[in-house]
């Protein structure tokens, strides 16, 4: 681990807000990769000892366990989980005002303990107080649920009650305010309402707006417009219950929309994307909204935490090799030296523990002598999973001239999002087209022990996004701390994770033909690789854990985050 100045770090705390987190296998508050990220991220900064605290919301229902009929049609079931199994609640309460309503939370503590012992608390608001009224004791309930009006309110809550919540823990000094994408936004109104109301006045001015501004941060994780939460203006000050927000459009903004990502952008003095390439996209994407400015946006690559994705294998094949990884993650560069073997080894350890699995929960007689393809992700149209298998005559020749295939998909589409629900059902339904010569599965409910059972028990990652709408993707790299490399289209991180032939292998994105280029690069490339020239392979395996693990990880991004936007 690069030690860092204890001067840094004084008695300024990092407070870091994100709708979602995901602290523990057992508590249902992620979705999915950005909750992943913040989770990961904050246990890198507790190995770090950075004085940090993160603030979300409890989502007492999570966000939904998925069910696949026997069609393959995804269905949603509400999830209970035991909070006080998890988090100890606290006595402090806070309030904020809904419609003129006024809506009381309370805070659960979970604690994160880093590899010195230092300990991070993440605090969880909570509205499901007898004081609420039904509905808004629910507004804390479900992670991305409801329809715009109950993301509104739970935004409220994340932003100005978790400022409020902060002082009345204790936090008056903060010296950052971290807003892991935009849905805290409003937390920058608050600060500036505190200003105002220190000062004895009614309103801001601009001297509070660079106030605010020198204490934000902000990371941006979505290079598509629709992705970025807007609500028309005249609507968000019926539910704030105030006119002021018409007054400074510089802040505001645009027109008669409040966009978050917006608000986020104008009141935080550094933004960042989450990949180099993303970063690109998003300084053409996010204008100001007369469209004269451009905000600087820098970039730092998202990671994964090390120690949480390692398979036990791995993990022990590590301890064995290289000792210290844990905390000093680019010395996983030494993995060059482990033995092929050895290598080998240990992802068959992980890969028979996958199929095994895979067999119980369906019954598909998986083998693990056969390659094996991963892809698992959140079910939308641009991340195009039903792409494999777009051409089945195809796919079925090449499992019968190069060597035996089988595929295992997981993830789930959006509620609202039948498009994403309808790759599913065609996925699910193309095992019988496909049978015998390449075999499928679709597992039901994708989470974090699924997903770390994944990437690392199978022979071949797949990411096959339609550019450039990957903002970074972290699957891979959790794949290629388990030796598993990757076949991708180059989006995201894998623009600069990927070195041809030893990394793992791209795939060429071209109009009507990236199916072509995926297919050409298994047939030719990849299966011949893994059956007739295993040696090679596991040297690919050895490269990706050395290449990629050893650099996208939360430990070398935190770092960036405390130079770059923390304690710069």
């Amino acid at each position: 681990m690069i030690p860092l100045p204890s001067s840094l770090y004084q008695t300024d705390t990092i407070a870091y807000f994100s709708m979602e987190i995901a602290m523990d296998p057992g508590m249902p508050t992620y979705s999915g990769g950005l909750g992943m990220l913040a989770g990961d991220t904050v246990r890198s900064a507790a190995d770090l000892s950075v004085p940090m605290i993160a603030m979300t919301l409890l989502h007492r229902k999570g966000y939904f366990r998925q069910r696949l009929d026997p069609s393959g049609w995804q269905t949603e079931e509400s999830i209970s989980w035991d909070v006080a199994k998890f988090c100890r609640e606290l006595p402090e309460r806070v309030q904020v005002s809904i419609e003129g309503r006024t809506v009381h939370l309370r805070a659960w503590q979970y604690t994160v303990t880093g590899i010195s012992g230092h300990l991070i608390p993440v605090i969880l608001l909570d509205a499901d107080l007898p004081e609420n009224t039904e509905w808004d004791r629910a507004l804390t309930h479900y992670l991305y649920g409801g329809d715009s009006h109950y993301r509104l309110c739970q935004e409220i809550i994340l932003g100005m009650g978790g400022i409020r919540m902060l002082r009345a823990l204790g936090h008056h000094q903060v010296r950052r305010y971290h807003l892991n994408e935009g849905h805290a936004a409003l937390l920058g109104v608050e600060l500036l309402d505190e200003r105002a109301r220190f000062f004895g006045r009614s309103t801001c001015n601009s001297d509070d707006v660079q106030v605010v501004r020198e204490q934000c941060v902000f990371t941006t994780h979505t290079p598509v417009p629709a992705g970025h939460d807007k609500f028309p203006l005249d609507h968000v000050a019926h539910v704030l219950g105030r006119n002021d927000l018409y007054s400074m459009p510089d802040v505001y903004c645009c027109d008669d929309e409040f966009n978050m990502t917006y608000l986020a952008l104008n009141l935080c003095h550094y933004v960042n994307g989450v990949a180099k390439k993303h970063a690109e996209v998003s300084r053409q994407m996010l204008t100001s909204h007369n469209g004269t400015h451009r905000y600087q946006i820098d970039s730092i690559t998202n990671g994964v935490h090390l120690g949480t994705w390692a398979a036990p294998s791995f993990v022990e094949l590590f301890d064995r090799h290289i000792p210290g990884w844990r905390t000093d993650n680019p010395s996983l560069r030494n993995a060059l030296r482990i033995p092929t073997e050895e290598i080998w080894q240990a992802h068959q350890v992980a890969k028979i523990h996958a199929i095994d699995e895979v067999n119980r929960r369906t019954n598909a007689h998986f083998d693990p002598d056969v390659f094996t393809i991963g892809f698992a992700r959140r079910a939308t149209s641009y991340k195009r999973a039903d792409l494999l298998l777009s051409d089945p005559r195809r796919l079925r020749e090449i499992a019968n001239r190069v060597g035996r295939l089988q595929i295992i998909f997981a993830g789930k589409a959006h509620p609202r999002d039948d498009a994403g629900k309808k790759i599913i059902q065609d996925i699910f339904q193309s095992r019988n087209t496909l049978r015998p010569e390449v075999l499928i599965v679709y597992l039901e409910n994708y989470d974090w022990e699924l997903g770390r059972m994944l990437t690392s028990g199978v022979d071949l990652w797949l990411n096959t996004p339609q550019p450039p709408m990957e903002a970074s993707g972290t699957s891979g790299m959790k794949a290629a701390l388990n030796g598993v490399p990757s076949l991708s289209v180059p989006d995201g991180w894998w623009i600069e994770g990927c070195i041809e032939g030893f990394t793992g292998w791209s795939i060429q994105d071209a109009p009507h033909d990236t199916a072509s280029s995926l297919y050409h690069q298994l047939e030719n490339v990849v299966i011949p690789l893994y059956y007739q020239n295993r040696d090679r392979f596991i040297e690919v395996m050895r490269h990706a854990i050395a290449l990629n693990s050893s650099h996208f990880n939360t430990q070398r991004m935190v770092q960036e985050y405390i130079l770059k936007a923390y304690f710069e």
